[in-house]
């Protein structure tokens, strides 16, 4: 099975476009839990130019506990500014889901509090106001864990 990434209610559809070809040029599935900040019909994905769009092996969800009904045995790891581990201190396996959350607000404590050892970060500086771009992370602990299954069936 592929690595997953779950986008949690993305609000800006640049970065969902950008994760989107990195789960295309890598065969990682790519879910979107609702509600999304923009439109995914074939008239706003043309004019976005992203005509990788079917190219992506992609799945839509009303809520984050329809997509745990489906998935909840896998290994899922929680993207937070406020994440216990870095990225780099947990073990990924093929079939882990990489969970992130919209680009003003993050995941919600309500679905981290009950899931903190599974929490993950980057590293950065403190006390600024900012973090990483949504895309960026992505890529980020995404090619880790890739690099930790050998990156498997990429050449």
């Amino acid at each position: 099975m592929p690595l997953n990434i779950v986008l949690v209610e993305p609000e800006i559809p640049q970065n969902t476009g950008n994760i989107a070809r990195t789960c295309a040029l890598t065969e990682t599935k790519l879910h979107l839990v609702r509600p999304l900040g923009f439109s995914v019909d074939d008239k706003h994905l043309k004019r976005a130019g992203l005509d990788y769009w079917n190219l992506v092996d992609i799945s839509y969800y009303d809520s984050f506990e329809e997509l745990i009904k489906k998935y909840g045995n896998n290994n899922f790891f929680y993207a937070t500014t406020k994440g216990n581990k870095r990225y780099t201190e947990v073990e990924y396996s093929d079939g882990s889901f990489l969970v992130f959350g919209k680009e003003t607000k993050g995941l919600p404590m309500d679905l981290l509090s009950p899931n903190r050892d599974k929490t993950i970060r980057i590293p950065m500086r403190e006390n600024i106001p900012r973090s990483l771009n949504l895309a960026n992370s992505v890529n980020i602990i995404l090619f880790e864990a890739l690099r930790q299954i050998d990156f498997l069936n990429l050449e």
